[in-house]
C-alpha cells in the first residue's frame, strides 16, 4: 500500500521558480516542496550571468521589451514579455530586501552589466559571477525560515494524478517508498533538460523529468524544438561542463580559432555579443577545423576581480585566463519550450501550474535573451503564488492506492541508455539539424526505448523528452532562433508566429 500525504499546495523543484513559489505561496496555506536531490541542486545555483531588469538610468521596461522581442525571433508572446519587464524590477528589489547581496558601486547603487543583445546595462550580478548561487542561498534561507513550508529531499515524482481533467497531485518515490501526494494545486518547477545532450552546462538533475511527466498526463507542451546552446562552455571532459559566462565577452573577451584569428566580426555586426544562437553556430562551424578559444588576456587582473568564480574554475583545470587562451565549446544550456501556461502560470490541466524553465510562458520565443531566465522564474513564480490563493480546497476523494515504486532492474544498462540518448541528440538533434539526421535520431531513440530496463524512470523521462524535441524539430521546416535546420537555413514568413504543440 502506498503512503499518502495531503497538503494545500505542492511544489516540485528547488530552483529559483520553485523556491520563490513555495516561499510566497506559504502566505496562503501549507506548502510541500519536493526536490530530487537537495535544495541546492538546481540550474539556478550554476547561473553566472545575472538577472536582467530595467533598473538603471536611461533604461526602461519598454527598451527591455524591445530587446526581448528581438531576440525571440517573432515567437514571443508580447503580453508575457510585458509582464516580465514591467514586474521584473520590483522582483529584483524584493529579492534584495529578502537578503540577496548584489554587487553595488561605491555609492550603494546596483552595478549593472551588459550582455549579448541587450541595448543597455541592466544585468544585476552577485559576487561577480555567482548570481545564481546567491539567489539560491537567499531563497533557500527564506524557505527554511518559513514554518508553513515542509521540504522533502531525495523525492522523485513519477507521474501526475489526473482525474477528469483535474490534477489531484502526484505519485512519487520518497526515499524509495511509494507515496501519493494529494494537493489542492500542484506546481511543476522541475527545470530543464540539458542532460539529454552529450555536452551541457546543466546539472545532472536536469533530465527533462517535468516535460515527460506532463506529456504523459496529456498536458499541452509547445516549442520543444527551441533549445538554446550556450556558446562558451569550458571545453573539458566533464559533465556538466563549466560555464564561461557571456559577461566575459561583455567585458571585452574575443573568440579566436585554432589559427588565432578572430572570426565573429565577419559573422555578425555585434561580433562576440551577437545573439547566442549566432555565436554558437559560428563556433560549431569553426570547430570543424580545430579548437576554438576565448581570449580574455587583455582583461588581466580585472578577470580575477570581476569573475572570481570563473577564474577559480579555469585555474583548477590548469588554465590562467590572464595569460592563457580558454578552450570553449557550445553546450546545451536552456529550453525555451515546455508546458504551455497563461500569465498566471496555469497549464492546460486544471489545478496544475508550471513555472521556470519547464514552462513555456511565451517570454523567450525562439531564443532566450541573456539573463532573462532568473527574472522569468521570479516574476512568474510570484504570479503563480498569488493565483494559488484563489484555489479552493479539493473535495474529491481517492480510494487507497496499491502500487510500488518499480525497482531498477539493471543500473548499468540504464546508464548506457542515458549515454546513448545524449550521443544521439548531440549528433543529430543539436546545433545544426537536418530532416535526415532527425529521422535517424527518431529511429535510434526508438531502439533505445526497446532496451530500456524496467524501473529506469529517470532515463525514461530523458528518452521521452528527447523524442519530443526531435518530433518538434522535424515539424518546423525553417531556421529560427535556437532551432537551426541546415536543409532549411532561413526563417520563413509562413512560420512567423506559429507554434508546434505536442
Amino acid at each position: 500500500m502506498a503512503d499518502r500525504i495531503r497538503t494545500r499546495f505542492l511544489v516540485v523543484g528547488s530552483g529559483v521558480a520553485g523556491l520563490h513559489t513555495a516561499w510566497r505561496a506559504s502566505e496562503h496555506g501549507d506548502v510541500l516542496l519536493l526536490t530530487k536531490r537537495s535544495l541546492f541542486d538546481s540550474a539556478t545555483a550554476y547561473a553566472q550571468g545575472g538577472i536582467a531588469a530595467a533598473l538603471g538610468a536611461g533604461d526602461s521596461p519598454s527598451l527591455h521589451r524591445q530587446d526581448t522581442l528581438a531576440a525571440g525571433a517573432a515567437l514571443c508572446d508580447a503580453a508575457a514579455v510585458q509582464v516580465l519587464v514591467e514586474e521584473g524590477p520590483a522582483r529584483v528589489r524584493e529579492l534584495q530586501t529578502a537578503g540577496a547581496h548584489f554587487d553595488l558601486d561605491p555609492a550603494g547603487h546596483l552595478m549593472l552589466g551588459r550582455e549579448a543583445a541587450h541595448s543597455k546595462n541592466r544585468i544585476v550580478h552577485a559576487h561577480g559571477d555567482q548570481t545564481g548561487a546567491e539567489v539560491a542561498r537567499t531563497l533557500v534561507a527564506r524557505v527554511r525560515d518559513t514554518k508553513r513550508v515542509r521540504v522533502l529531499e531525495k523525492a522523485r515524482v513519477l507521474d501526475l494524478i489526473v482525474r477528469r481533467g483535474v490534477c489531484l497531485g502526484v505519485r512519487a518515490s520518497i526515499k524509495g517508498r511509494a507515496t501519493e501526494i494529494i494537493a489542492d494545486a500542484t506546481v511543476l518547477a522541475t527545470g530543464g533538460c540539458g542532460q539529454i545532450y552529450r555536452y551541457t552546462t546543466n546539472p545532472v538533475v536536469a533530465t527533462g523529468d517535468g516535460f515527460a511527466i506532463a506529456h504523459r498526463a496529456s498536458v499541452t507542451l509547445a516549442d520543444m524544438e527551441f533549445v538554446q546552446f550556450h556558446p562558451t562552455a569550458l571545453d573539458t571532459p566533464e559533465n556538466p561542463l563549466a560555464l564561461i559566462s557571456e559577461a566575459v565577452r561583455g567585458e571585452g573577451a574575443i573568440l579566436v580559432n585554432s589559427r588565432g584569428v578572430r572570426f565573429m566580426r565577419g559573422r555578425h555586426k555585434l561580433a562576440e555579443l551577437a545573439p547566442r544562437d549566432v555565436v554558437a553556430r559560428a563556433i560549431f562551424r569553426e570547430q570543424r577545423h580545430g579548437p576554438v578559444f576565448l581570449d580574455a588576456r587583455k582583461l588581466g587582473q580585472k578577470f580575477v576581480v570581476r569573475f572570481p568564480g570563473i577564474f577559480a574554475l579555469c585555474e583548477a583545470r590548469g588554465i590562467d585566463p590572464r595569460k592563457d587562451l580558454i578552450p570553449v565549446t557550445p553546450a546545451a544550456h536552456y529550453m525555451m519550450g515546455g508546458v504551455v501556461t497563461d500569465l498566471r502560470g496555469r497549464s492546460s490541466v486544471a489545478r496544475l501550474y508550471a513555472v521556470g524553465e519547464l514552462a513555456r510562458t511565451g517570454v523567450h520565443g525562439a531564443n532566450r535573451l541573456a539573463s532573462n531566465s532568473l527574472l522569468e522564474g521570479l516574476v512568474f513564480a510570484e504570479r503563480v503564488a498569488r493565483d494559488l490563493a484563489t484555489i479552493r480546497s479539493l473535495t474529491t476523494t481517492l480510494a487507497p492506492a496499491n502500487w510500488k515504486v518499480p525497482p531498477l532492474a539493471d543500473r548499468g544498462a540504464a546508464q548506457v541508455a542515458a549515454d546513448d540518448i545524449r550521443a544521439v541528440m548531440w549528433d543529430y538533434a543539436g546545433i545544426a539539424r537536418t530532416a535526415r539526421g532527425l529521422r535517424t535520431a527518431r529511429d535510434r531513440l526508438a531502439g533505445i526505448a526497446d532496451r530500456l530496463p524496467h524501473g529506469a524512470t529517470e532515463e525514461q523521462n530523458m528518452l521521452q523528452t528527447a523524442q519530443l524535441v526531435v518530433e518538434a524539430a522535424l515539424l518546423r521546416k525553417e531556421s529560427r532562433g535556437g532551432h537551426y535546420r541546415a536543409d532549411y537555413p532561413r526563417a520563413k514568413k509562413t512560420w512567423t508566429g506559429r507554434h508546434i504543440e505536442l
